[in-house]
């Protein structure tokens, strides 16, 4: 086997700054994505049907189409709908929230239906309202059932995220293309990426299972 890691050591700095990029683009989409997916999820839920509906359409749509077409079609064709010249990294949050509120609110919305149903009514019979009653009762229990899965969807987003490379911004993918590009090396720089994505996995993996291990102690 014939591998030379010597030339990629001077870029190694210039491949691990790419770790912030990736990371800050995981955590912003996961964060409006499952806003959106909380939101998504109680009008799934909801009485009034054409919510219900519009919830339902906005979610097969995401689901029925590639997330690398979602991706392209919101960079290229925003400039030219609205002419709002969008960055790379603007375009990857929007259309990767977007995506994961989809995905997670299935998930949200599942987590909810498991809550028992007579907390929802002793609530009701009290007089709390609704909005009290899902974020101080409801909603609490949902996300303490679903942050297994919920943990997977930001996974699944950190591992996605190398498709923003394609767009052109400086995540770890598209440095690791860079520094192919400039050394005529593609295996080993595609090698160090590959190992630090895992360990980032890894890692994210360990600090859920720690906080589920915790919530569980206090049940």
């Amino acid at each position: 086997m014939n591998l030379d890691f010597d030339q990629i050591i001077p870029s190694l700095p210039f491949i691990l700054n790419g770790i912030l990029v990736t990371l800050r683009f995981t955590l912003l989409s996961a964060l409006f994505g499952f806003t959106l997916g909380t939101l998504l999820s109680l009008l799934k839920i909801s009485n009034v049907k054409p919510l219900r509906w519009f919830a339902e359409f906005y979610t097969s749509i995401f689901r029925g189409t590639p997330l690398i077409l979602q991706l392209a079609l919101v960079y290229f064709a925003t400039p030219q709908l609205i002419g709002y010249r969008i960055s790379p990294i603007e375009a990857g949050v929007f259309t990767f929230s977007l995506n994961s509120a989809a995905y997670s609110s299935e998930t949200i919305r599942a987590g909810i239906m498991a809550v028992d149903k007579g907390q929802r009514e002793a609530s009701m019979s009290l007089g709390v309202a609704y909005r009290p009653m899902m974020l101080d009762i409801i909603l609490p229990q949902a996300f303490k059932n679903i942050l297994p899965a919920l943990v997977n969807e930001t996974i699944a987003l950190l591992k996605d995220s190398a498709l923003v490379s394609t767009i052109g911004v400086l995540d770890l993918m598209r440095r690791a293309q860079v520094v192919a590009g400039q050394t005529f090396l593609y295996f080993e720089p595609l090698l160090v990426v590959g190992v630090v994505y895992y360990v980032m996995v890894m890692g994210l993996t360990h600090a859920a299972q720690v906080l589920e291990r915790r919530m569980r102690r206090s049940d």
